[in-house]
């Protein structure tokens, strides 16, 4: 997460046009063009200018010019698309673009459902935090991680930052109207009141502050860690509310209903898709124990398929499983998983000792895209070279001091390594995400804020969709609406929050958002609209949300959808403050 910070640094030292103590400026829209920040501009090096040029000269455009060159990543995408494919082939290169960005967030989701969420769910377990601490901290974190991380790196980046705006507004709008509708139209229900308006209050108090700080033009350190005591303060109401609400069901001074507060169980409720992260063939094991060798567990523990139950599926899960089983395998090897639910809590020595080894070398390895697992102690031993050595020698200690039948009194620390290295591997799929998407709004002119909005919002929405849709269809809508408004509210506090402290160092306590794009003002206005439409009329149903209100709700963003679209087309013209 911090490999934004010193990319950005090394840019404005390398540019030597900005002195020290000058405020960081992320340029949010484009009325300069797309992907060029100020010190880009003066000079007039927009990379946004390469198709104004001769098709021959585009790859020398992109080489030469310093607004182009990618911070962070494994992969330059600019050069590949200008310089690698001939100018004839360029949708080719796009549509194999495309597919890598919807692989991106295949490996996101992966990544966050099967292995960072299970582990910090066994790191709050080992911590003893009460189910509603957990779920508005730890879960809140495991589904928002795509979202946080994406924000993270765009905000390191003056030229990505309206991805970031974009993608935390556009998410919004989307979970708020296209979610929260699906589910009422699937199965109409009865809210809960009051976690409904403690969530949306605190919604709108976060879109608020927001707006004032894009109007301002800039953030300080005070207002970005006052993003994130906001949130908890949130977390401080949940707790209290939880506790009232707790002792007057005791004490009998007000009886269960459907106007009572939803309780915070979806830590409780079981797996939808049937199975814990890591658990392939849990419902195929043998009655009676067997004495299994190390090679067979560790074979057993990397295969991601269970082929009884690939037999019993249809063609289009099979397929899509297809896709996902290099992720998987490749997360298996190096992400240990921790679950509290079973007997043996996932421990797996074979699998658990060569974790000890893959952990670390993918965490040095993928920090700051491998500068650091790279550089050479001394200019003779590489970083990586040292980090198996000692590895290896801890993992032969562990594996010769247990036992394949029992997990050790530490296993729990393996959970923490878990969670260590599926943040990593979001981290460099984010990076990469990011990356993408700038070079797309280049190749097509568009905006960071537009890609946000659409293609990032959606990809990182896709998942709670379909989670909070089949826990809808599965008798549980009020859970599924209470997630709607619950989990965004951390995004946007922690993503904006976050994402801008960490561009702020003891010289540069500030950072300036330039909201030059009328379409930030109506993302903003749009996703304000939303959340008042919500508190106005679901107390006015007497919280009985049914096809109606679902029916409003997707309308409402259709047409925000399209204005949106006719801003960033320069077809409807607005003012900007």
């Amino acid at each position: 997460m911090g490999q934004g910070t010193t990319g950005l640094a090394g840019l404005l030292s390398l540019a030597g046009a900005l002195p020290a103590g000058t405020p960081l400026l992320l340029d949010v829209g484009h009325t300069l063009p797309p992907g060029e920040d100020a010190l880009s501009h003066g000079r007039g090096l927009d990379c946004w200018e390469v198709r104004e040029h001769n098709s021959s000269e585009w790859c020398h455009f992109i080489r030469s010019n310093p607004d182009c060159q990618l911070d962070g990543g494994f992969l330059n995408y600019l050069d590949g698309v200008f310089c690698v494919f001939p100018p004839r082939l360029l949708p080719l290169a796009v549509t194999l673009y495309a597919l890598w960005l919807l692989y991106l967030f295949i490996i996101l989701g992966v990544t966050a459902e099967k292995f960072f969420c299970p582990n910090l769910s066994a790191i709050s377990t080992n911590l003893k935090l009460s189910h509603n601490v957990a779920g508005v901290t730890f879960l809140a974190f495991g589904n928002g991680a795509p979202d946080v991380f994406s924000a993270v790196v765009a905000f390191s980046d003056p030229r990505t930052a309206g991805l970031a705006i974009g993608a935390i507004f556009g998410a919004g709008v989307f979970v708020t109207t296209v979610v929260a509708g699906g589910i009422a139209l699937v199965k109409p229900f009865t809210a809960a009141s009051r976690p409904f308006l403690r969530d949306v209050i605190f919604y709108m108090v976060a879109v608020f502050l927001t707006f004032v700080v894009l109007y301002l033009g800039r953030i300080r350190l005070g207002e970005a860690l006052g993003y994130l005591g906001l949130y908890v303060f949130y977390v401080l109401t949940v707790v209290l509310c939880t506790w009232i609400h707790r002792r007057q069901r005791g004490d009998g001074l007000a009886p269960p209903g459907p106007w009572e507060p939803e309780m915070p169980t979806d830590v409780e409720e079981p797996d939808p898709s049937g199975t814990n992260s890591g658990d392939y063939g849990e419902e195929y094991r043998p009655l009676l124990p067997s004495q299994e060798t190390s090679l067979r567990i560790l074979t057993t523990a990397l295969s991601p398929l269970d082929y009884r139950k690939w037999r019993r599926k249809p063609w289009y899960w099979r397929l899509f499983k297809a896709f996902k089983v290099p992720v998987e395998l490749v997360l298996l090897l190096t992400v240990p998983v921790v679950d509290p639910d079973k007997d043996d809590l996932n421990w797996r020595r074979p699998l658990n000792c060569l974790h000890i080894v893959t952990s670390p070398l993918l965490c040095v390895l993928t920090l700051k895209s491998g500068t650091y697992g790279l550089y050479q102690i001394q200019g003779i031993f590489p970083v990586w070279g040292l980090v198996t050595l000692v590895a290896s020698a801890l993992a032969l200690i562990i594996f010769i001091t247990t036992s394949n039948e029992e997990p050790p009194k530490y296993h729990c620390v393996f959970a923490f390594l878990g969670f260590l290295a599926s943040a990593m591997w979001i981290n460099a799929a984010a990076t990469e995400l990011v990356n993408i998407l700038r070079t797309l709004g280049i190749i097509f002119q568009l905006s960071n804020t537009v890609l946000g909005l659409t293609l990032l919002a959606w990809g990182n929405s896709i998942g709670d969709t379909f989670s909070d849709l089949t826990m809808a269809r599965q008798g549980y809508p009020r859970m599924a609406f209470s997630a709607c408004f619950g989990g965004i509210i951390f995004n946007i506090l922690v993503g904006v929050g976050l994402g801008c402290l960490l561009q702020m160092t003891s010289s540069q306590p500030l950072v300036k958002l330039e909201p030059d794009s009328p379409l930030v003002w109506v993302l903003a206005g749009a996703l304000g609209l939303s959340l008042v439409f919500s508190f106005v009329t679901v107390p006015a149903q007497c919280f009985q949300l049914g096809r109606a209100y679902g029916v409003c709700l997707l309308s409402y963003y259709l047409l925000f959808l399209c204005v949106a679209l006719l801003t960033e087309f320069r077809v409807i013209h607005f003012s900007t403050p």
